[in-house]
């Protein structure tokens, strides 16, 4: 069995479910289900059988649905308060993760900045101020810069959706490898509107564990 210790989670939909992420925070699978698709028991999430499949033990699953990475959500909504970066930079300034060792970090996002049209704006690797983290590509620069600056000791993995706009997934790649971060990317996974169905979860699982396992 593969030892991950720790785990951390920052995502969107893909990882929430009702009950097992952080009050207020809005999930997309419930016990109650969803019409487009099949997914109704946590069990079935890629990340509980993760957990359930290594050794290891799930600290905090900092996932929200609908967000994304950068503060321009859908419509232009102003997210600066629910972003990835927005929910990272608040736990490092809460002193979390240093009251909270973590050995492996999972990101798992960018679906959203591709689907809510954000402004993908030019790769940036230091020198940002807040309105610059209203684009997409500064935003990915920031985040994986300050995951590393704060968990230098763990292992920091960027699981890299299908279906991305190039110019972001491109732009992910570039600021994971400037800044030590692991890229896992994925393929083939069922979806249902976009979202994992129970077959996908799995495919998710499975490519995970493999990408570990090497």
């Amino acid at each position: 069995m593969i030892d991950i210790g720790n785990v951390f989670i920052l995502c969107d939909s893909y990882s929430t479910f009702e009950g097992h992420i952080p009050a207020g925070y809005h999930p997309y699978y419930t016990s109650a289900g969803r019409p487009e698709t099949d997914v109704d028991r946590v069990e079935q999430t890629w990340w509980h059988q993760l957990i359930a499949e290594t050794q290891s033990e799930l600290v905090l699953n900092c996932s929200w649905s609908g967000t994304t990475i950068c503060h321009t959500g859908y419509k232009g909504e102003d997210c600066a308060a629910k972003s990835f970066v927005a929910r990272l930079d608040k736990l490092i300034g809460e002193g979390w993760f240093a009251a909270n060792r973590i050995d492996t970090l999972f990101v798992f996002g960018a679906t959203n900045d591709s689907w809510a049209g954000s402004p993908v704006g030019e790769p940036m690797d230091e020198g940002w101020v807040k309105a610059d983290l209203y684009k997409v590509l500064p935003a990915v620069g920031y985040l994986t810069h300050r995951l590393a600056e704060t968990l230098p000791e763990a292992r920091l993995i960027f699981i890299l959706n299908t279906g991305l706009k190039p110019e972001i997934a491109d732009g992910i790649r570039a600021a994971c490898a400037h800044n030590g971060v692991e890229v896992l990317e994925l393929h083939d996974i069922d979806k249902q509107h976009g979202h994992p169905t129970i077959q996908g979860m799995g495919e998710i699982k499975e490519q995970v564990l493999a990408y570990l396992a090497k």
